[in-house]
């Protein structure tokens, strides 16, 4: 696929991965991110691709735009001949969608709209959508394939990534021209081997990892687990983990096949097994040396107790599948934690 590749939210920790898999497979990212969870660097790119342009030695296009601004948008794609857009911007927090649900639908949907609309305009019909298991809603069976009911989610983020994937497909299905894959994720952890590039959320961490890899390095006291009485082996939360590195090589795969395919595709980027919170724990102590004290806590609204992928799809059809196992996803989480224990704001 010549031609540049639109990277919306380039600048978070999903984006700076898949940007870098995109310069190592050869392809001219174009990226835009409106720094809501990604730090300013010098220049004003993000301290991500900053260090990204570090590792692999090249300079990458970077532009500060929102995705509520459609003129902002529009000017963008007057300036580049995009072939594909990769769409990882959006608003990510399962808790906080659920308190603030009018922000989650605003943003996410329609960002996406004027997204969707801007590139019919300039005719750019090639997207790679960042989707999420939490499509699946509850589990009705284990592990999940693409072919599970989607729509029952537990939450607006959730809804938000539905909507947008059936927005995707009913414009693939209007315009015939339209090429789309929706990926939808498990949970990625981990980060590059470098120890350059890694997840920093902003504020108190969402997920899992981040806040457990916190506590190993000192920022946090202890751990919350939400819930001990699920139905799983150890009355914890169980979850598909997939290394980062994993995930960014799954865009990749996913932008190869849209150069021979039609339609819109939907692909599980897993590696097919669930580990509860408490294994996670476990092995992030053996990777860290750290004790990580934890508590338990009620369970949060919102949260289910068994999801895992079959992940078949992909490798039958992409040719992808998850490489690293929980100790590499551990290991180069915690390089990346223990040497940068205050994320990419100490501009270290």
């Amino acid at each position: 696929m010549n031609g540049k590749v639109l990277v919306t939210g380039g600048g978070g920790y999903i984006g700076s991965h898949c940007v870098l898999e995109l310069l190592e497979a050869g392809y001219t990212p174009v990226v835009i991110d409106n720094f809501h969870n990604a730090i300013r660097g010098a220049n004003n790119i993000p301290e991500s691709l900053q260090r990204v342009q570090e590792i692999v030695g090249k300079t990458i296009e970077f532009e500060e735009v929102d995705m509520l601004d459609r003129v902002a948008l529009d000017e963008l794609f007057n300036k580049h001949k995009f072939s594909a857009v990769l769409h990882l911007a959006g608003l990510k927090a399962v808790g906080e969608s659920v308190q603030k649900p009018l922000l989650y639908y605003k943003v996410n949907l329609t960002g996406t709209i004027q997204l969707l609309e801007v590139m019919n305009s300039h005719g750019v019909k090639n997207i790679v959508f960042s989707s999420s298991a939490t499509v699946y809603g509850d589990p009705s069976y284990l592990p999940i394939d693409e072919s599970h009911p989607v729509g029952g989610c537990t939450n607006p983020y959730g809804k938000t990534k539905y909507f947008i994937e059936e927005m995707i497909k009913d414009q693939c299905k209007a315009e015939t021209d339209w090429c789309a894959i929706l990926l939808r994720y498990f949970n990625p952890i981990g980060a590059h081997v470098s120890g350059k590039i890694g997840e920093d959320p902003q504020g108190i961490p969402n997920n899992l990892m981040p806040y457990v890899s916190q506590v190993a390095v000192g920022r946090r006291e202890f751990l919350n687990v939400f819930g001990n009485d699920y139905n799983t082996p150890d009355g914890t939360g169980v979850r598909d983990y997939i290394h980062i590195v994993d995930l960014a090589k799954g865009h990749i795969a996913a932008l190869k096949k849209l150069e021979t395919t039609s339609g819109c595709k939907v692909y599980n980027l897993g590696t097919g097994t669930g580990y509860s919170v408490l294994e996670m724990v476990k092995a992030m102590e053996k990777a860290s040396g750290k004790k990580i004290q934890h508590k338990i806590a009620p369970r949060r609204e919102g949260d289910i107790a068994t999801c895992y992928a079959d992940p078949a799809l992909a490798k039958a059809e992409l040719g992808w599948k998850a490489e690293y196992g929980l100790d590499r996803m551990c290991e180069d989480l915690w390089r990346w934690q223990s040497e940068n224990p205050t994320g990419f704001s100490t501009g270290s």
